[in-house]
């Protein structure tokens, strides 16, 4: 519960006014050794990492198990992925009694790439009410995080569980997939690091193809975490920011990808990249006091001027911060947004 409380305080000061990972050190506060073992990478309020390898979250690690929610009538369940890499799953079923087929949504969770999981209570509580809302099977992606596992690690995770889906969607392999999910109508969503997974997935999608021809209809980013080198609207004054945010992208992706690579920076993808996105529609949603907006903003004004095909969507949230609505579920503005994300799915 403690984490749910938290939450949405830490991520709007670490993404509307405190820089994207700020040291403790940088901002006159000092990380202590734990048990005499020195701070690698103080990336406070999400984790530490000490020089031993060992890694301390300060958040997002309590879970809950799957369960049917009395509340929403959403059953859950969990699966595996990928034994060999720990890839998991939580699917979610909303209870009705006809036999028509529903939309399939993957979820990817957020959390800067390092914290939280598929299983936590925040995640558990917002994939019950968006599966019961929106009438979806809900599959919720468990990715592996950084540090120990960088970057691309959480993208190959997310693009097994795709094919995983895909391929469990045939009779006689998942009970739920099998009997309930419509691929036809097949969308990918995600918050955060979650929404940059999904964007990402979408591109790798367009590329590649997806086995027996199909094809992503939507993909919903949620105050999606997208950055880059290049000053943009108020950080362009603040280089501080920008040199904090090019540090804790090196971290997640151990130093692999400068941070205007594509992965985190999408406007750095030719023209060519964003026509071949592979879904119909996109919805993009910000938050008004997110310090990620104007990334996101440039996102969508970009795919719209690239001569992608299809239909893009903006959706922006006054005076809020960044992921609000998962703390914040039963308020007005989330409540506003949810039926936004509903309508973007059942949309014929």
């Amino acid at each position: 519960m403690a984490s749910r409380i938290l939450l949405p305080i830490l991520l709007f000061l670490l993404c509307s006014h405190g820089g994207s990972g700020a040291p403790a050190a940088r901002r006159g506060m000092r990380v202590p050794p734990l048990g005499g073992d020195p701070v690698k990478f103080d990336f406070s309020p999400f984790l530490i990492e000490y020089k031993s390898g060992r890694v301390k979250r300060l958040m997002g690690t309590d879970v809950v198990a799957a369960s049917a929610d009395v509340l929403t009538g959403v059953s859950s369940r969990d699966v595996a992925i990928d034994p060999a890499n720990d890839v998991r799953a939580r699917l979610y079923l909303p209870s009705f009694r006809a036999t028509a087929k529903v939309p399939v949504l993957l979820y990817f969770h957020g959390g800067a790439f390092v914290v939280e999981s598929a299983f936590t209570p925040i995640y558990h509580a917002y994939l019950n009410t968006l599966a019961a809302k929106a009438g979806v099977l809900a599959v919720s992606v468990n990715y592996r995080l950084a540090p120990e596992h960088p970057l691309p690690a959480a993208y190959d995770d997310s693009w097994a569980a795709l094919k995983w889906v895909l391929a469990n969607a045939a009779p006689g392999t998942d009970q739920w997939l099998s009997q309930y999910g419509d691929l036809s109508r097949l969308f990918l969503a995600g918050d955060s690091a979650g929404g940059n997974i999904a964007h990402n997935l979408a591109l790798r999608a367009g590329e590649e193809g997806l086995d027996d021809g199909a094809r992503i209809k939507g993909v919903a980013l949620l105050d999606p975490y997208f950055q880059g080198r290049s000053p943009m609207g108020a950080d362009a004054m603040d280089p501080a920011y920008l040199q904090s945010a090019a540090r804790t992208w090196s971290f997640i992706c151990a130093g692999k990808y400068p941070i205007d690579h594509p992965y985190a920076n999408p406007l750095a993808l030719p023209a060519s990249s964003w026509q071949r996105l592979g879904c119909s529609r996109v919805l993009v949603t910000i938050s008004e006091q997110d310090r990620l907006s104007p990334w996101q903003r440039a996102y969508y004004a970009t795919l719209r001027s690239s001569g992608w095909p299809g239909q893009a969507e903006l959706y922006e949230t006054p005076g809020e911060g960044h992921v609000y609505f998962l703390t914040k579920l039963s308020t007005p503005q989330a409540q506003a947004e949810m039926a936004t994300l509903v309508a973007f799915i059942n949309r014929n």
